[in-house]
């Protein structure tokens, strides 16, 4: 089995080389409106935005950069088979401007964007970042009434192209061997994801700090050690106590901590500006296995560090990733140089965690009454008995992107 990987520099908003339906699955995470360290890439594409941010006038702003978003949303539409899903990565922004403290909804706009361009909305997910913070609400500390929550978590959106679901012809090979095990099925369809942490990414000396190993196996259950995946990023806002009152009796955001607000990717403040807004490979990786199968196609229109790219790799879907910043993307090829043995990584915490699961579930008195065919192992459901994996034999970089080479794993 192979699969193909293409990357484009360039702005998503115009996705000529890719085909009308071309695509069955988006997963993507956009830089985030209103987080300080995304304006002036916003700025650089809207006059609108640059006036708005120059007024210090934040609504005008918000709207402004939800309108760059949404001419890639329009391609999306374009792209997206009928039946496909687009996954939304997207955290709410808090930021003061002109002496006003608020919240900026991002994730109630881009449901808007989807909704008008005739998507339907699916059940969506919280991504919960845990976080080991002593401190972590704004304001004014332990003194009423001016201190504010703090934004932990993200939101995964999911959406239909269209009203009906996908179809495939009865028994197809490739739908069957890419299912998933029960317990996985049980933690990833959850709508709070807690298990997951943030991601570092570093631009200033052109390495990748992202702690993005395998993904945890499947969770605590039956005995299980914890999961262990993904850096140790508390997000922005996680240490956000900005101690004594400020002078003149305004606690609230808008003196020492105002601006250093920002919760997009696990970002830390957006004063550190070398920082990239990379998701950890989990997130990416869990979404191609629920809403894809062997074969298909993967879009990530703001790709980043490449994240995307590489949980398509691991999980045998072909993909095309677009990024604006090639100085951003620059790092790819480092990473996909670690493919082979991270794919390795994947499969086989996956595999050991479900013999993990018989064993603990057959000591609680729970029988299974299927085998599956390529595994020494049973399982839960008829559905899973046609389970196959494949690790990465070898990547081979191509003028357009990469060519990846599979071989069957663990059988």
């Amino acid at each position: 089995m192979e699969s193909r990987h293409r990357i484009r520099v360039g702005d998503a908003s115009g996705m000529s080389d890719v085909a009308t339906d071309a695509v069955d699955l988006v997963v993507t995470s956009p830089p985030y409106p209103m987080i300080e360290m995304w304006d002036e890439q916003f700025a650089c594409q809207s006059e609108s935005v640059a006036a708005a941010l120059e007024d210090g006038d934040g609504e005008r702003a918000f709207e402004a950069m939800h309108e760059c978003l949404h001419s890639v949303w329009r391609e999306v539409a374009r792209v997206l088979a009928p039946g496909g899903v687009a996954a939304v990565v997207v955290g709410d922004a808090t930021r003061t401007l002109d002496g006003r403290y608020r919240v900026y909804p991002n994730h109630a706009r881009v449901i808007d964007a989807f909704e008008a361009l005739d998507f339907d909305p699916l059940p969506n997910v919280l991504w919960r970042k845990p976080t080991n913070a002593a401190s972590k609400f704004l304001g004014s500390g332990m003194v009423p009434p001016n201190a504010y929550v703090t934004l932990e978590h993200e939101y995964v959106l999911l959406f239909r192209n269209g009203g009906s679901r996908r179809e495939f012809e009865p028994g197809a090979t490739r739908r069957y061997e890419s299912a998933y095990f029960w317990e996985e099925r049980n933690r990833w369809f959850s709508d709070v994801w807690t298990d997951v942490q943030g991601a570092r990414q570093r631009r200033d000396d052109g390495r990748v700090d992202d702690g993005e190993g395998a993904p945890p196996a499947d969770g605590p259950q039956h005995g299980d050690d914890p999961p262990t995946v993904g850096g140790n990023d508390d997000g922005p806002g996680a240490e956000g106590d900005d101690g004594p009152p400020t002078a003149g009796g305004d606690d609230g955001p808008g003196g020492v901590v105002a601006a250093d607000v920002a919760s997009s990717h696990g970002h830390d403040a957006p004063t550190e500006r070398d920082r990239t807004g990379a998701y950890p490979f989990e997130i990416p990786y869990r979404l191609v296995c629920m809403h894809s199968v062997y074969g298909d196609t993967v879009l990530d229109p703001f790709l980043g560090t490449g994240t995307t790219t590489l949980a398509a790799m691991v999980a045998g879907r072909d993909s095309v990733g677009y990024e604006i910043d090639p100085e951003i993307l620059s790092t790819l090829g480092e990473r996909v140089e670690g493919v082979p043995g991270l794919s390795r990584r994947v499969v086989s915490d996956r595999l050991d965690a479900h013999r993990r699961f018989v064993r603990s579930a057959r000591a609680d008195g729970t029988t299974f009454d299927y085998e599956a065919t390529h595994y020494d192992f049973p399982v839960r459901t008829r559905q899973e008995r046609e389970i196959r994996f494949r690790v990465v034999e070898d990547v081979t970089e191509r003028p357009d992107g990469y060519r990846v080479r599979y071989e069957p794993a663990g059988e």
